[in-house]
């Protein structure tokens, strides 16, 4: 009973030190600033918002702290080799890599980079005699690769549960240029959470002892244990699927990856000559995750584009009439109070025709007829409050996603389209001041010609020689 009094006082000093530091607050702002960003991006492109910046930032901040919770009881049984050099270590290897792909910024990528340059340098034989190189090559050799990677499994489990549980808020539409250039409606499902971890770690200095044996630590005696945040976080887009079977889809996967990862750190206890393939399929198994992603998105015909026939819903803002309504994203808008409609203005012009209601004849998602009422009340704004698919009137579209942080950094998120009618308004303006330009010319010419003709009339009733012939006589 006493050891367990000395844990859990040992864990609330620790747990103290963690809010005490800045590095929490750092990761919630970043938090906040991911999530504005994104707030940002739908005003751009569709001039509404989903979702403040301040809710997402509290709902993902809450998530994660319950999800750091469960890890940091994970991690009592667990254990790890871990100290501040390690740390400094893994989040270099997650810079250096950031620089060829910002997806690499992850600690399952540096754990597995980690992991197969320290079993290069072991099998090589390696070594430095002094400098900062021979210092870089201790710390490396000093990792506990294994214990790593199980963090590195467990956080992806976290995710592909938050990814899940919060894919309400996660699923943000967003307009893309097609293929042949068309706007084309997708969605994009991204995240950011931050997770405080508290970790058992063997302690130098007096420490406490376990009751139990954690599962990476050997014949560690004293126990101490090392706070620290981690920033997790998911992306993806998809413009083939509904937005929750995507989320669905991706946590499930994000959650196996986790597992096996977990799994194979686990067998590097017994085995520990599984360590490279441990590391390697960090590597490997993620960029499969992506492969898989992207392979199910490729050749399918896209969910969200207007084909005159209907107004298709790209999302429903929360809240509003369309909510209330039951609408659905990629559901088609056929008739409002009776009236045919095929595009967005007759749909706000059809909304204009009853004052007291609105009914809708709509096609859901399996193609069936569906009719949907609601009154409309007094001092109501007359528009349902959904964000139909893109048409040729879009004039933002999102950035492709970022291949590198370089590229991140230069983007802003979102782009003007060539045809955009503000570009079409442009190109326009141009092309009449050109014409007015050249209608002015034209009609200076002519001016100048018939004042020339007009000269040479008057000189001719004056009797005087033509202007050429005179000045080839005074010569």
């Amino acid at each position: 009973m006493d050891d367990l009094l000395k844990v859990l006082e040992e864990a609330g000093q620790a747990a103290i030190g963690l809010f005490a530091f800045p590095y929490f607050y750092i990761a919630i702002a970043l938090v906040w600033w991911h999530a504005r960003h994104t707030v940002t991006l739908q005003r751009r492109l569709y001039h509404v918002r989903l979702y403040g910046a301040p809710r997402l930032t509290f709902a993902r901040t809450a998530a994660g702290l319950a999800a750091g919770l469960a890890l940091s009881l994970v991690g009592m049984g667990a254990g790890a080799a871990l100290n501040g050099e390690t740390l400094m270590f893994v989040w270099i290897g997650m810079g250096v890599l950031a620089l060829f792909q910002l997806r690499y910024v992850c600690l399952a990528y540096a754990a597995g980079a980690i992991g197969l340059l320290q079993y290069a340098a072991e099998w090589t034989g390696f070594g430095v005699a002094e400098g900062p190189a021979a210092e870089a090559l201790r710390m490396l050799l000093a990792i506990d690769v294994p214990a790593l990677l199980f963090i590195a499994g467990f956080l992806h489990i976290a995710e592909g549960l938050l990814v899940r549980l919060q894919r309400k808020t996660l699923t943000i539409p967003l307009f893309l240029q097609g293929k042949r250039g068309k706007p084309t409606g997708a969605y994009a499902i991204a995240g950011v959470w931050p997770i405080p971890l508290l970790w058992l770690v063997p302690s130098s200095d007096g420490g406490f002892a376990l009751p139990w044996a954690p599962l990476f630590g050997g014949d560690v005696a004293a126990w101490s244990f090392l706070a620290f945040p981690v920033l997790i976080g998911f992306s993806d887009r998809t413009a083939a699927y509904w937005p929750e079977r995507k989320a669905k889809f991706s946590g499930n996967l994000i959650m196996l990856y986790g597992a096996m990862i977990a799994g194979l750190a686990v067998c590097v206890i017994y085995w520990p000559s599984v360590v490279v393939i441990a590391s390697a399929a960090a590597f490997l198994l993620h960029e499969g995750l992506l492969w898989i992603g992207r392979s199910r998105e490729r050749g399918k015909e896209p969910l969200y584009s207007q084909d005159g026939t209907g107004v298709k819903v790209l999302a429903v803002l929360p809240g509003t009439p369309a909510a209330e309504l039951g609408l659905q994203a990629g559901e088609v808008i056929k008739k409002v109070n009776g009236a045919v409609v095929r595009n967005k203005e007759e749909l706000h012009a059809a909304l204009q025709l009853q004052s007291a209601y609105c009914k809708l004849e709509v096609v859901n998602r399996e193609g069936h007829v569906k009719y949907l009422q609601r009154a409309r009340y007094q001092g109501e704004h007359y528009q349902l409050g959904l964000i139909p698919a893109p048409d040729d009137d879009v004039e933002f579209v999102a950035s492709p996603r970022s291949a590198s942080i370089w590229q991140g950094l230069r983007e802003a998120g979102a782009r003007r389209l060539r045809n955009s009618p503000t570009m079409r308004h442009q190109e326009a303006r141009r092309e009449a001041e050109l014409a007015a330009a050249e209608q002015a010319a034209a009609a200076q010419a002519a001016a100048e010609a018939l004042a020339l003709a007009e000269r040479k009339k008057a000189e001719e009733e004056a009797g005087l020689p033509p202007r050429a012939s005179h000045a080839r006589l005074k010569s």
